[in-house]
């Protein structure tokens, strides 16, 4: 990633496509096949410190990489840009370097969903207790916790194809996207040969876009519609927020009160400077981090396009050299922790089992009032009935006394002329309160692998 947004990177997709320029013009005859050989030639000589050197003088980076571009070129140097206006070699330059970076994205997010379905695959039917505002609730099961980050991830999966399929460059169509330089350009001279090939500046467009392997947008101002920019920065905002909220959870159930999920941690490593017991859930902690950043530059982008008057201004030119790199370098990382986190999650079996134990038999009691009122009980009668003892039950956890929770609701008449003791017991029994949850957690599972490899 930091390769596709170098300098040298860059520059030498400008010199690409001014060669691409040269190589149609020479097809309509506008200059030499040694003038186009001579570029080609000098491609890979990239010199970042000559055109700093110069564009210190004239304040124009562009400019710059052409003077130094043609002092390397005795023979073609004189061609380059020929026609052209910055933004026809600089917006396809940065579309080329947005497809390139998605295309690096879908590779590390495919690799990260595949170790997220086997995680859900190996988890899908072993029970823990769920949580909703952040209060233990009914059970789940792990794999179907996972599934939802899945989801989220697929549904990533999905739009950043989308994203991907739809960048466009600008094409080649002059200052203000008329693609009148061009027309004149083509307009054969009083003089030429009926001989000579006339070409459209459409067709000339269509000529050089083949040549790089980039569809150009059919209307273009002096740049390509900057909404695209904002597409794309939402699509990685939106991947960003899948992983920041599996961080997030892994944060919550890290912490010693439940204990059940865990970072990888390495024989050596360090968790804090003052106290050597901690295991701070560092990596965690920097997915949010990053996350955070990347869900800030959407907002960049929005304001670059809509700020974008009439045919452009040039207030988006500073900030889009810092939030392109900085959101694909961010969330690049963010993938690579997160993939790490999945494939090597430590799963605490004992303190899952302990916590289904100590909260499930609250989250049952549904099954209690359920099944009661099947058999012809008042349903808000045994709602009230059972959220009595739950109270009194809850309240004896609270104060460090066992789960008087079974006792009470096996002594209670209005329950047990319903159901007997043994039946209540096992209604209590939370292990098997977990519905479709493994079923729809291997259908999940199915469906991704079905679509990473599609």
């Amino acid at each position: 990633m930091r390769h596709i947004w170098s300098e040298a990177h860059k520059r030498r997709l400008w010199r690409q496509l001014w060669i691409a320029l040269a190589e149609a013009q020479r097809e309509v005859g506008l200059v030499n096949q040694a003038q186009v050989d001579d570029l080609r030639a000098h491609i890979d000589e990239i010199d970042v410190d000559r055109a700093h050197q110069i564009e210190a003088e004239i304040f124009h980076d562009l400019m710059a990489e052409v003077k130094t571009f043609a002092e390397q070129c005795p023979i073609g140097g004189g061609i380059i840009h020929l026609g052209a206006t910055s933004m026809d070699i600089e917006d396809n330059a940065d579309a080329l370097r947005l497809r390139e970076s998605v295309d690096l994205l879908l590779t590390k997010l495919t690799a990260l969903l595949s170790e997220v379905a086997a995680q859900i695959e190996r988890w899908a039917a072993t029970p823990i207790i769920g949580f909703t505002h952040l209060q233990p609730a009914e059970p789940t099961t792990l794999g179907y916790r996972l599934a939802q980050y899945g989801f989220d991830l697929l549904t990533d999966l999905t739009e950043l194809r989308h994203v991907r399929a739809g960048i466009r460059g600008k094409g080649f169509k002059g200052a203000v996207g008329t693609s009148a330089s061009y027309e004149e350009l083509l307009t054969p001279a009083p003089n030429a040969s009926p001989a000579e090939p006339t070409w459209s500046a459409t067709q000339l467009e269509a000529r050089i876009m083949t040549a790089i392997d980039l569809e150009p947008f059919p209307v273009a101002t002096q740049t390509y519609p900057r909404k695209q920019d904002w597409l794309v920065l939402n699509a990685l905002a939106g991947l960003a927020g899948s992983l920041y909220k599996f961080a997030f959870d892994l944060r919550l159930l890290q912490a010693p009160s439940l204990g059940e999920w865990g970072e990888p941690f390495g024989r050596r490593q360090v968790g804090s400077s003052a106290m050597p017991f901690k295991r701070n859930p560092i990596n965690a902690e920097n997915i949010d981090s990053l996350a955070r950043f990347v869900a800030t530059l959407p907002r960049v982008a929005w304001d670059n396009a809509a700020h974008s008057l009439l045919e452009r201004t040039l207030d988006d030119s500073a900030n889009r050299r810092e939030i392109f790199p900085a959101a694909f370098l961010a969330t690049d990382e963010i993938v690579r922790r997160a993939t790490r986190l999945i494939r090597d999650l430590r799963i605490d079996e004992a303190a899952m089992a302990r916590n289904l134990d100590k909260f499930g038999t609250f989250a049952a009691t549904e099954r209690v009032m359920m099944t009661a009122a099947k058999l012809g009980a008042d349903r808000q009668e045994m709602h009230e009935i059972i959220r009595e003892h739950s109270m009194a039950a809850w309240a004896d956890l609270a104060a460090g006394r066992p789960n008087s929770l079974p006792a009470r609701l096996t002594a209670d008449e209005r329950l047990t002329i319903y159901l007997s003791q043994e039946e209540i017991v096992q209604l209590l029994d939370a292990g098997h309160y977990v519905g479709d949850a493994p079923k729809r957690a291997k259908s999940l599972a199915k469906q991704i692998k079905e679509t990473i490899t599609s």
